[in-house]
């Protein structure tokens, strides 16, 4: 496996922004250890648990380090804006790429979806409480719902390219503006309802600053972004400390209004600040990055990214046990020293979790195939399937993504399923396949 991925490292094209994939990993695993370590696990009767920042709020402005989804929708964008043009150019067409680019992640996805509902299942019969399956199945699903936002942005890739190319960077800038009225009407006492659209719209305009890196309308040079860092972060103090957004970059439930749910202003300017930081560091990762060993690191850690992500949460679901209705692990106030020092040996149990789990479930993510080979017309009927499928999958997502915690997201699965075989059968209706650029 080594052997393998040093070559891969090897044959890298020199052309390759290998910054950008540092980024990638670096914000996932920034995510992973965040989630760890603000989960608070009780056990009594029954299971219960939370987040730390319910009980300790100093920890909020910490958030700020660890809320780095923006960086990975950064990323996507500059990533995918690179891979869509390569295999235009090559005489590919939209849905060819978008079967071929989305096959990474829908494979691992649905190994996840099967595997998750059928452990469920078996504990339900095996005499588990069916509430407490359910908030197992609903803790271990919480990736699913960046997943959702994240095919749709795929999806829209050409739109959003082409959108650039003509309108610049006017186009994160617009994409904003709802995100900022739906803002207002909930802060005025409007129902959560309203900026439901920023679910889509505010990660669209991070995934847009990704492209306009990608374009050269956002170079990596200080006089750019500098001033971007600075006044991302600056926007954001002023946003939430003086401002009416909460401090916590995540959900709390000390907070009337979320960050993230929907996505706020607030997350916009930080957005806005991790961009700047990037292209600071743009220079400085590329440099590193030319050794073998470090881009070998950031090429195997890619390599099963995905795997890793989604199955993060279930590590933890499978530590409450372990850890916590043995009674291995005492549970001292959230917070609180005690419960600090503990956080050593939880930390410990979840990444060998982890490791287990990626290399059980990793080859799914491996063994996606790459861009189907360009030049060959596309039907109508295989772009209706393509786009037909992208929704029912984004909808079973969604489904998985927005049940409750006290019960099995069991109206997901069939949706989702359907929804990834249409696109299998798409990809397989071209036949002959081409690297993804």
């Amino acid at each position: 496996m080594f052997t393998t991925l040093r070559r891969t490292a090897e044959r890298t094209p020199p052309g390759r922004d290998r910054h950008v994939d540092l980024l990638r990993a670096v914000a996932i695993a920034l995510v992973v250890l965040g989630h760890w370590l603000a989960v608070v696990v009780t056990y009594g009767d029954r299971v219960g648990g939370g987040t730390v920042l319910a009980f300790a709020p100093w920890a909020r402005p910490l958030t700020w380090l660890f809320q780095v989804m923006p960086v990975f929708f950064l990323v996507g964008g500059f990533a995918n804006a690179a891979s869509f043009d390569s295999y235009r150019r090559r005489g590919g067409g939209a849905i060819g790429w978008f079967l071929g680019r989305t096959d990474r992640l829908i494979r691992p996805t649905t190994a996840f979806v099967l595997t998750l509902s059928g452990a469920a299942l078996l504990a339900v019969l095996l005499g588990t409480d069916p509430v407490t399956a359910g908030r197992g199945v609903w803790l271990a699903c919480l990736p699913l719902w960046f997943l959702a936002a994240y095919v749709t942005v795929v999806l829209l890739t050409p739109v959003l390219l082409a959108l650039h190319r003509r309108a610049g960077l006017a186009v994160p800038v617009v994409l904003a503006v709802p995100v900022a009225l739906g803002d207002a009407a909930r802060l005025l006492g409007g129902p959560a309802v309203i900026g439901a659209a920023g679910y889509l719209l505010a990660w669209a305009a991070v995934y847009q600053l990704g492209i306009a890196w990608r374009e050269g309308a956002l170079p990596a040079r200080p006089r750019v972004a500098a001033p971007m860092a600075a006044g991302g972060l600056a926007a954001l103090v002023l946003l939430t400390v003086p401002g009416p957004y909460p401090v916590s970059m995540v959900a709390d439930p000390g907070d009337r209004l979320q960050n993230t749910s929907p996505p706020t202003l607030a997350l916009l300017a930080l957005a806005v600040a991790q961009t700047g930081g990037a292209l600071l560091l743009h220079e400085r990762g590329q440099r590193m990055l030319r050794r073998t060993r470090p881009w070998t690191a950031v090429v195997a850690t890619n390599s099963v990214i995905m795997t890793v992500f989604l199955w993060h949460m279930t590590a933890v679901v499978i530590a409450v046990p372990a850890l916590y209705i043995t009674g291995l692990l005492p549970q001292p106030p959230p917070g609180s020293a005690a419960w600090l020092l503990l956080r050593v040996p939880w930390l410990a149990f979840l990444t060998a979790a982890l490791v287990v789990l990626v290399a059980v479930f990793g080859r799914f993510e491996r063994r996606a195939g790459p861009c189907p080979a360009p030049g060959r017309p596309v039907g109508v009927g295989a772009a209706a399937v393509t786009v037909v499928g992208a929704g029912l999958v984004v909808g079973g997502l969604l489904g998985a993504a927005l049940t409750g915690s006290d019960g099995l997201p069991a109206p997901m699965l069939p949706v989702y399923l359907a929804g990834a075989a249409l696109l299998r059968a798409a990809r397989a209706s071209y036949g002959a396949t081409s690297p993804a650029g």
